[in-house]
């Protein structure tokens, strides 16, 4: 029988302090173990990671300043990580400003206002305007589920929804289609999704979505509100069994 493989401990500093944390963990786990704020959007405990929004981005100092994401950085021996800086600033609030400029995100006219997780970024990096051209793609809304809408111009591409679908529903009726711009959430093999035969009806993937592109039907201005408690306690049945 083979013995069960020990985690080794490895010692960083972040932001000029002492931390510790298993090799398997990464940096934005011993950040939010010790109450350090890193914005994310993609990444929500309970799903795997994706690495996709790069709001995480931290400093390596030890690797001549490199510019890499938190959530999917393991830690190492030594390192010295910086989570806050002129530059690090700046870039978050760009990636922020080129998610609203990419998509429609009016939140005046938003079911999602008040409680969208873009909108709270960006309040809380200090967003206040944006410099790039408004792209104004024109997507499809698709309103044909009986009891959801999908609205592609507010997506943000961070496929939770693709893993919570996939992961926890084992459905896996969502998927990522095309790339750069014209990169859009497609159901099944890109029929409309009250069509989908895969599709349970769970609503995870609304309540599970940073912003108001998955959102229930009839929902008014403001009234959308996410409910994520249900990932944390699957999360730790899992764990539990395991």
């Amino acid at each position: 029988m083979t013995a069960p493989t020990r985690s080794h401990i490895k010692t960083l500093k972040i932001d000029g302090k002492d931390y510790s944390g298993h090799e398997e963990e990464t940096i934005l786990d011993i950040a939010r173990q010790n109450d350090l704020f890193l914005p994310t959007l993609c990444q929500i405990d309970g799903l795997s990671v994706a690495g996709a929004c790069r709001l995480c981005l931290v400093e390596v100092k030890t690797w001549n300043n490199r510019l890499v994401p938190a959530c999917t950085t393991h830690v190492e021996e030594g390192i010295e990580v910086l989570t806050h800086s002129e530059r690090i600033d700046n870039y978050r609030r760009m990636i922020l400003e080129l998610l609203f400029s990419e998509g429609n995100h009016v939140c005046a006219v938003c079911v999602s206002n008040g409680n969208c997780e873009l909108q709270a970024l960006a309040q809380k990096l200090g967003m206040d305007h944006v410099r790039f051209p408004n792209l104004r793609p024109v997507r499809v809304v698709d309103m044909t589920h009986d009891r959801f809408v999908l609205d592609r111009n507010r997506c943000v591409l961070c496929a939770r929804c693709v893993r919570v679908c996939d992961e926890i529903e084992g459905a896996h009726t969502w998927d990522i289609t095309g790339r750069g711009i014209d990169a859009r959430i497609i159901s099944d093999l890109d029929t409309p999704w009250g069509s989908s035969d895969t599709c349970t009806r769970c609503g995870k993937c609304v309540n599970i979505y940073p912003v108001g592109a998955l959102v229930e039907k009839g929902s008014a201005i403001g009234e959308m509100v996410k409910h994520h408690d249900f990932l944390e306690y699957i999360a730790e049945m899992r764990e539990a069994r395991e």
